[in-house]
C-alpha cells in the first residue's frame, strides 16, 4: 500500500516500514527468481501482530485522526458499494443544491430506499466544491425534502454522517442554519418510516445531529462522536488549543464510549488498520448491518417508529442517582 508522507499517522509508520521492506523483497524475488517466501511470511507475520499491538492501544485522540484520515471512504464511496443500484437527486427547490449534502434513491438488497449523507472533498478543489463536508442550510433543507418524499411513498431512510460540523460562514447564518438543523430535529422525530444513521467518520455537533435522529444509530469502530472538537474544546475550555489530547480524551467521542453511554446502538468493526485499508471489506460489513436492522424495523407500524424514535432521544443521558434515591426513598 503505497502512501505519501503527508497520509501517514504517526502510529502508522513502523506499519508502512515493514510493508515496503515486504513489497522490496517480492519485487527482487520477481526479478532473480529465488525463493523467498519463509522471509515474506516471517515479515508478514511480524508486520500483522504490530498491528493488532497498536491498533488494540488506541487513544481517543489517534480515533480521531483515523476518522479524518485523508484516505478514509467518504458517503459516495459506502453508496458505490453498499447499494444494487441508486441514482442522486438534487436540491432544496427553495434556494440551490448543496453540494456538501447528498442524497438519493437505492436499492439495497429486498430494500428500495432513500438515502442522504455528507460528503467531503478527496483534493483541494474537491473539498472546496464540497465545503469540505460542512453543509450549508439548503443541504439540510434538501436533506428533508428527500425524506419526507421518502415517507410519502413509505420507504425506509438512511443516514450517512461524515462532517466536522455544520457551514458557520455569515452566508449560511443569514439564510438561517440553526433553524434548519432545528426543524430537521423535529421532522425527522415524526417520520414514520425506519430511520438508520451510520457515523462513518466525523460525526462533528449539530451538523451530524441535523440528519441523525434515527431508530437506529450505528457508528463506524474508528468514527467519532462529539459536539465539538477536541481543538475547539481546548481552546474553550482550557484556553489552550495544543490540548486537544487531553480535550478528546474528555469528551468521551469514540464509538466504544458512545455505545457503552447509549447514544449509539451498535459498533462496527473495522478492518486491523482502519477503513481505508479494505474499503470494500468495511462495506460489506456496513451493509449487512444496515440490512440486519430495517429487517428488524420492518415489523413496526409507522405509528410504532416514530414512538420508538423519540423515546429512544428522550431517555439519552437520564441516570440514576442511587443516593439519592436511598434519601428520597
Amino acid at each position: 500500500m503505497s502512501s505519501s508522507p503527508l497520509n501517514i499517522l504517526d502510529f502508522e509508520k513502523p506499519i508502512l516500514e515493514l510493508e515496503a521492506q515486504i513489497a522490496e523483497i517480492k519485487r527482487l524475488t520477481a526479478e532473480e527468481g529465488t525463493d523467498r517466501s519463509a522471509e515474506i511470511t516471517a515479515l508478514e507475520e511480524h508486520r500483522d501482530r504490530l498491528m493488532a499491538q497498536i491498533f488494540s492501544n488506541l487513544s481517543p485522540w489517534d480515533r480521531t485522526l483515523l476518522a479524518r484520515h485523508p484516505k478514509r471512504p467518504y458517503t459516495l464511496d459506502y453508496v458505490r458499494l453498499m447499494f444494487d443500484d441508486y441514482m442522486e437527486l438534487h436540491g432544496d427547490r427553495l434556494f440551490s443544491d448543496d453540494k456538501a449534502m447528498i442524497g438519493g434513491i437505492g436499492v439495497m438488497g429486498n430494500h428500495q430506499m432513500l438515502w442522504v449523507g455528507q460528503q467531503k472533498g478527496r483534493d483541494l478543489k474537491d473539498r472546496q466544491f464540497r465545503n469540505f463536508g460542512s453543509a450549508k442550510p439548503e443541504g439540510y433543507r434538501k436533506a428533508m425534502r428527500l425524506m419526507k418524499l421518502a415517507e410519502k411513498f413509505h420507504r425506509p431512510i438512511l443516514c450517512l454522517v461524515d462532517t466536522p460540523a455544520a457551514d458557520c460562514s455569515v452566508g449560511a447564518e443569514e439564510r438561517g442554519i440553526s433553524e434548519a438543523i432545528a426543524r430537521n430535529l423535529m421532522e425527522m422525530s415524526t417520520l414514520e418510516v425506519p430511520v438508520i444513521v451510520a457515523i462513518l467518520g466525523e460525526g462533528g455537533s449539530g451538523g451530524a445531529l441535523g440528519i441523525g435522529v434515527g431508530n437506529r444509530v450505528i457508528m463506524l469502530e474508528n468514527a467519532i462522536y462529539s459536539v465539538i472538537p477536541p481543538e475547539g474544546c481546548a481552546a474553550i475550555l482550557f484556553r489552550d488549543p495544543n490540548r486537544k489530547i487531553e480535550a478528546a480524551e474528555a469528551l468521551k467521542i469514540t464509538s466504544q464510549h458512545a455505545l457503552e453511554l447509549g447514544v449509539i446502538d451498535e459498533v462496527v468493526p473495522e478492518p486491523l488498520g482502519g477503513a481505508h485499508r479494505n474499503v470494500e471489506q468495511t462495506a460489506k460489513a456496513l451493509r449487512e448491518t444496515i440490512i440486519r436492522h430495517l429487517n428488524e424495523l420492518s415489523t413496526l407500524t409507522g405509528p410504532e417508529l416514530a414512538a420508538q424514535r423519540y423515546d429512544k432521544f428522550r431517555n439519552m443521558g437520564t441516570f440514576l442517582c442511587e443516593e439519592l434515591t436511598a434519601v428520597t426513598e
